[in-house]
């Protein structure tokens, strides 16, 4: 087996129903919760970092008049409902899980303690890491980087929604954009890539965690980087 702990990092997008605009998708949380079930079962201990962008974006600050620090905290919130969510996705289905916050609402989650979520994860539950890191102006990005050294994870899956990878522009806009099979964390930095913020990047760039960014639309997909098949884009320290 190629990885013993790993962490899913999830964007909020990738929850939203597209159809009805609705802020999630009951197909999408089973999508992810059947492809937790297929990683459980490989022996794989996992936890799972989430975002709120189908809640709240936080560059409506300054549309609105939104303190920024109050905007972060409103973002943290909104990454509780999106674990909550994914929480019940995954009861439903037979799999023990519990959402963790950094801020502190214990009665919905609880409090963020790193032993206690390194044990919980050795005793095989999954642990969605919720509320960011507590504090405004880090990203959900840098959550999961912290979260993932301070889990000891082998490393982090960016499961993108229609993104099968890095490329060195956006393919969307620039038909030209090569897909970048390896990087180092020190050529996304140089490069400005914006495959996580520098914030993640920089906590990550001396670490011995690997980051691979894939597609899951495609439920095989999250098998496949399991099974250690060569999809998506791997990001990794570089040789000094």
């Amino acid at each position: 087996m190629k990885y013993k702990r790993v962490l899913l990092k999830l964007s909020g997008e990738a929850l939203r129903d597209e159809e009805s605009n609705s802020i999630l998708s009951n197909d999408k949380l089973q999508i992810i919760a059947k492809a937790v079930k297929m990683i459980k079962k490989s022996g794989v201990q996992l936890c799972i970092v989430v975002g709120a962008g189908n809640i709240w974006r936080g560059k409506l600050a300054d549309t609105i008049g939104i303190d920024p620090a109050q905007a972060d905290y409103m973002g943290m919130l909104g990454t509780v409902i999106n674990g909550m969510a994914i929480e019940s996705a995954l009861l439903k289905n037979g799999i023990s899980a519990k959402v963790m916050s950094a801020i502190e609402m214990n009665k919905v989650a609880e409090p963020y303690i790193f032993k206690k979520a390194r044990s919980d994860l050795a005793k095989g539950e999954v642990i969605i890491f919720a509320g960011g890191t507590g504090n405004p102006f880090f990203t959900t990005d840098t959550c999961a980087a912290l979260r993932a050294k301070e889990m000891k994870c082998d490393a982090i899956l960016m499961a993108k929604n229609g993104v099968d990878g890095v490329y060195s522009d956006d393919p969307k806009t620039n038909p030209d954009a090569k897909f970048i099979k390896e990087i180092t964390f020190d050529e996304v930095i140089a490069k400005g890539l914006k495959v996580m913020d520098l914030t993640a990047v920089s906590l990550l760039r001396d670490s011995s965690i690997i980051i691979r960014v894939f597609d899951m639309g495609k439920e095989i997909n999250f098998e496949k980087v399991i099974e250690g098949d060569e999809i998506g884009t791997v990001i990794k320290k570089g040789n000094k």
